[in-house]
């Protein structure tokens, strides 16, 4: 995304996904929306390119160049790296005046430790930031998908991201119970890449198993695309150049099930030669099991640890699904079947954290009591 407008001084949201970083410019909303890959010469360490053209590069790099995901599960696995990615969206949302330090708010999984929260922290910091606040997913989930979190009822929400799935019951601005399970988008596609080349030896990337995830991967047989399901995943397909036609336009293919079969590539492990492969909707499904039944899981134990008196509100509002893990068809279908609750998924699910902490720093002072109780005061060079 072309950032020809300085927003230097403004306030900003960053959800600092595993998938993709979101950054939130108080007053303009998402301004950057960009995968969370860097890729880099591995001779001199320089950085070569950060974002969509770096994740263009994964599988396909020289010897001397390596894409990096410097986040996995949620969390920094890369922490230099990490810090000039976040360097890098902060200066293009900024520009060239650096004098101005903006105050952040950063989202961070809630099943992380203490020193993985000071990692992102420090991140921060090293990226140009004065002041972070952390905020936890499923809270910036919650808000971001208009849930009256600051009332006394119970809400629940179920955010399925790249690389863990959070599930918490809100009420009262505070979350009541909350499970993290580092089972997510990263492992579904970890899932389908296993599934081929255990029963077809054929290996394939990731950025295959992404394309089949999203173009014919679901959770139940009976699911259909909800309108606002489908919408997200065509801007996503749009962006990320997947496969055509797979969304089309929301108002004709409502309730219409996508493509059965998708045509993929890959190596064949047997020959090494490159070979061709036809899949059906109900061998992804069958690849997929083992993390939606994690996830489903994650559901079921959460509900077992939430109060009676909040049960019963989750039952009349039922459960709100977002991030792109909500995208899965069939998933809303699938949860609501095995826990005999509505599940809804969120009108823009990709997008609900990063609005969820723009709206924290929007709302700074109303949303104050959702942020960490101590803030970080930042200065150049040090915590």
């Amino acid at each position: 995304m072309a950032q020809s407008k300085s927003f230097s001084g403004r306030d900003m949201g960053i959800d600092l996904g595993t998938a993709n970083t979101l950054v939130y410019v108080r007053g303009k909303g998402v301004v950057v929306n960009e995968p969370s890959v860097v890729a880099v010469n591995a001779e001199d360490g320089s950085v070569l390119s950060v974002g969509f053209e770096a994740k263009e590069t994964i599988g396909r790099t020289p010897s001397n160049i390596v894409a990096i995901r410097p986040l996995r599960d949620g969390v920094i696995a890369d922490f230099e790296i990490a810090e000039r990615m976040l360097r890098h969206f902060i200066k293009k949302v900024m520009g060239n005046r650096r004098f101005s330090r903006p105050r952040v708010v950063v989202c961070v999984p809630s099943g992380i430790t203490g020193v993985e929260r000071r990692a992102v922290i420090e991140a921060a910091a090293g990226a140009g930031a004065r002041q972070v606040h952390l905020v936890e997913e499923p809270m910036a989930a919650a808000i971001g998908a208009g849930l009256p979190v600051s009332e006394p009822t119970g809400c629940m929400v179920v955010d399925i991201g790249g690389g863990t799935t959070e599930v918490a019951v809100i009420s009262l601005g505070g979350i009541v119970t909350a499970r993290s399970v580092r089972t997510a988008g990263d492992a579904m596609d970890a899932a389908i890449m296993s599934y081929i080349k255990k029963e077809y030896a054929l290996a394939i990337g990731e950025r295959t198993a992404e394309e089949i995830k999203m173009s014919i991967g679901s959770a139940s047989p009976t699911g259909y695309w909800s309108p606002s399901g489908l919408t997200a995943l065509t801007k996503q397909l749009e962006r990320d150049g997947g496969p055509e036609g797979a969304g089309g336009d929301p108002e004709e293919t409502q309730g219409l099930r996508p493509g059965d079969r998708l045509r993929i590539r890959g190596r064949d492990q047997v020959s090494g030669l490159p070979k061709t492969l036809e899949l059906t909707a109900d061998e992804i499904r069958h690849a997929l099991t083992e993390p939606v039944d994690a996830i489903v899981m994650a559901v079921r134990q959460t509900l077992d640890e939430t109060p009676p008196e909040l049960s019963g509100d989750i039952m009349d509002r039922g459960i709100v699904l977002t991030g792109g893990g909500a995208l899965l068809r069939g998933l809303d279908v699938r949860l609501s079947t095995e826990l005999d609750i509505p599940v809804i998924v969120a009108d823009d699910p990709l997008d609900c954290v990063a609005v969820g902490t723009g709206r924290c720093v929007e709302n700074f002072a109303a949303l104050r009591t959702v942020l960490d109780a101590q803030p970080r005061m930042l200065s150049t060079g040090r915590l």
